[in-house]
């Protein structure tokens, strides 16, 4: 599976959107991939993408706001309820796991 990085400011004008808190994923890492209601643009993938990259433990984040999916690298686990509270805080709610 590939994991698309972001960096720099959300809503680049490369067209990319991120937290610059998200880092290349390690091969060793954990890859999780969410499904995320509410987002309908790069905005927003970029609000859900910062507060996820500010767990601890988080590597790299990529939130598609078409598919509604948020795939997540970590060097652990993730607790799904501390996933949960990033995204309500953002102002989305997480349905699941993808």
């Amino acid at each position: 599976m590939t994991t698309q990085t972001t960096s720099g400011s959300c809503c680049s004008s490369d067209g990319s959107c991120g937290s610059g808190a998200a880092a290349e994923a390690q091969d060793t890492g954990i890859t999780t991939v969410y499904k995320v209601s509410g987002m309908t643009c790069g905005h927003c993938e970029g609000a859900v993408s910062q507060e996820i990259s500010a767990l601890e433990g988080v590597t790299a984040v990529t939130a598609v706001a078409k598919t509604g999916e948020v795939t997540v690298a970590s060097a652990t686990p993730l607790d799904e309820e501390a996933v949960r509270a990033a995204v309500d805080e953002a102002g989305y709610e997480l349905v699941g796991r993808a």
